[in-house]
């Protein structure tokens, strides 16, 4: 098949996150199934305008806020004079663009979650007033659309906002089982780690704080918040505030084996999120054999097992979260038995089984 895929960044993008990991782990698979795939995105102040990534073709129009303004000419671009493509992909991890307008071939959405209201907690009013109003138009301009998703909690959101629930096919995320993998020994001193972009909505102050009632009743946790986002300053403000001092530890962005390395040596894994499509963290830490603690919210449901791989809590309960990290932190046995449980949930996920699902997907949609 030749595959076009249309999203708002590439991994090579300093926003990218993990739709990003997604899409390229999937799709890069796609091309050594022996596809072609060309992906259309926005790019960044001195991006390449094309580029071949993880043996893609990547075209890169205007900016991470401009992209809307530029994807229809740049898919014109694409397509002129060229054999046409089999089936085209829009990964909506942001605002859609409504590709079924402007595009006659057949369209598959892939779909990690839908913002609706938490788009207030992230972005400015009209920004997410924008997304919540163009949220509410797709399910009548994405009619007769196939959608994969990554979890049974977005197919259950996509079905009650009115999408047609014979077309929503739920294709969990894999991951590398040759990356992540528990290590012998792990760090010294009891040790939590976040890793994930910094977002206001994300909820990392709930940890921030958790960490501080747990150092007023004198058991010291070390917590390391690893990844990049704009929320960054006043997360640091937060910890200085509380007199958390050496005890919370910004790491920024590190490289990908460095990420492994903190995942296999931590106590515990955190993600205090109120709704995300799946958490994929979570099952990375959990084939390192590292027990999570997350919100009790869509999407990490499945991602962490409560009671079995980790605990899930009250979103906003700091309280809660200090007793789950507690618990975990003092019993050493308690902790290797749900990092065991954890190991073996992760190796129900695998990039093969889920490039080989949307790979039926895809030549079903371009069949038609």
């Amino acid at each position: 098949m030749r595959i076009l895929v249309v999203n708002w960044q590439d991994r090579l993008n300093p926003e990218a996150g993990g739709a990003e990991v997604h899409l390229h782990e999937i799709f890069g698979r796609l091309v050594s199934r022996g596809h072609e795939v060309t992906l259309l995105v926005s790019g960044w102040e001195a991006a390449p305008p094309e580029a071949i990534v993880d043996g893609m073709r990547v075209v890169r129009r205007g900016t991470r806020y401009s992209f809307p303004l530029h994807v229809r000419s740049g898919y014109r671009s694409i397509t002129a004079n060229q054999e046409p493509f089999d089936v085209l992909v829009e990964d909506i991890n942001k605002l859609p663009l409504f590709t079924p307008v402007w595009t006659n071939l057949p369209v598959v959405g892939l779909v990690p979650h839908l913002f609706g209201s938490t788009a207030f907690q992230q972005e400015s009013i009209p920004v997410a007033a924008t997304v919540w109003a163009a949220e509410r138009l797709m399910p009548a301009t994405y009619r007769n659309r196939n959608f994969v998703v990554i979890s049974e909690s977005t197919a259950a959101d996509l079905a009650e906002r009115g999408f047609q629930v014979d077309r929503i096919h739920v294709s969990y995320p894999g991951i590398d089982h040759a990356v992540f993998t528990p290590a012998p020994v792990r760090a010294q001193e009891p040790t939590v780690v976040y890793v994930g972009r910094l977002r206001r909505y994300k909820g990392i102050d709930l940890v921030i704080q958790a960490v501080a009632l747990l150092a007023a009743k004198g058991k010291g946790v070390r917590l390391l918040i690893v990844g990049q986002g704009d929320d960054a300053a006043r997360l640091e403000r937060v910890a200085e505030k509380l007199g958390l001092g050496n005890s919370v530890s910004f790491r920024g962005f590190v490289p990908e084996q460095e990420k492994v390395e903190l995942l296999r040596s931590a106590w515990v894994n955190v993600y205090p999120s109120p709704k995300e499509g799946w958490g994929i963290t979570n099952v990375e830490a959990a084939a390192c054999g590292t027990p999570s603690v997350a919100s009790d919210s869509p999407g990490l449901r499945e991602s962490v097992l409560d009671g079995q791989t980790g605990f899930l809590v009250e979103h906003e309960n700091v309280d809660a979260w200090a007793r789950a990290l507690e618990r975990l932190v003092e019993d050493p046995g308690l902790r290797e038995r749900m990092g065991a449980k954890a190991l073996e949930h992760s190796g129900r996920f695998t990039w093969e089984a889920t490039t080989e699902e949307l790979e039926g997907i895809l030549q079903m949609s371009a069949s038609g």
